[in-house]
């Protein structure tokens, strides 16, 4: 579904923030991509989500070479994945319906749909009796299942999330944690960076950078 082969990222007079990257994700599949502040863990996301583009290497997302594809192929193929950012990225001018609602809106969905949909995310993370509420209100743990509920209204087969509990205490934490684990059990891929994998009832993958060297991936059957 998505390989990285000998990727590197440069930014203008900065050194490689990512060096040599190699690794394949498989539909389905959760990943976590972990290591140290300035590791490379949120520029690794970018680039996955085709939100950046590699200095060097190749991105193949479903057997497509994304430095083939034309800026405007770039929102189909965005439309594939839904990110969930450290700030959240939510807008305080508007109540936590239309929060879920924005992508759908862009799209040119339909009243009704956009209606269902953007319910149906919210009673997912529990947030459907808080629709008319404003943003401000809500608690870190409620607003980052408010934004959690704005990148799965698209239904993506690729949730991105970028060190989504690092605010959160262990409460909120789990609840959200347990969140992304329902959503892999149906089949869509999720890919979380973290300082480091959590303990978790389910097989994952774990991507070690240092330095924006990926450390060899293990396959983590369970821990305990």
């Amino acid at each position: 579904m998505i390989k990285f082969n000998n990727v590197f990222k440069r930014y203008s007079g900065a050194k490689d923030i990512l060096q040599n990257v190699s690794f394949e994700i498989h539909s389905g599949e959760l990943v976590f991509v972990t290591g140290s502040s300035g590791a490379g863990k949120s520029t690794l996301l970018k680039l996955i989500s085709a939100i950046e583009k590699p200095s060097s290497g190749d991105i193949i997302f479903e057997n497509q070479n994304l430095s083939d594809l034309r800026g405007v192929d770039m929102p189909y193929l965005r439309r594939k994945f839904g990110m969930i950012f450290q700030d959240h990225k939510l807008l305080f001018d508007r109540n936590c319906f239309e929060n879920v609602a924005l992508p759908l809106a862009i799209n040119d969905t339909t009243s009704i749909d956009i209606s269902r949909r953007v319910r149906a995310a919210l009673n997912k993370v529990g947030l459907l009796e808080k629709e008319k509420l404003m943003p401000i209100t809500l608690s870190g743990g409620e607003q980052q299942r408010l934004a959690i509920a704005r990148a799965i209204v698209s239904r993506p087969a690729i949730l991105i999330a970028d060190e989504p509990t690092a605010n959160l205490d262990k409460k909120y934490a789990d609840e959200i944690m347990n969140i992304f684990y329902s959503f892999q059990q149906v089949g869509v891929t999720v890919i979380i960076s973290s300082h480091e994998a959590p303990k978790s009832p389910i097989r994952f993958k774990e991507f070690h950078l240092i330095h924006g060297e990926l450390i060899k991936p293990q396959d983590v059957s369970l821990l305990s």
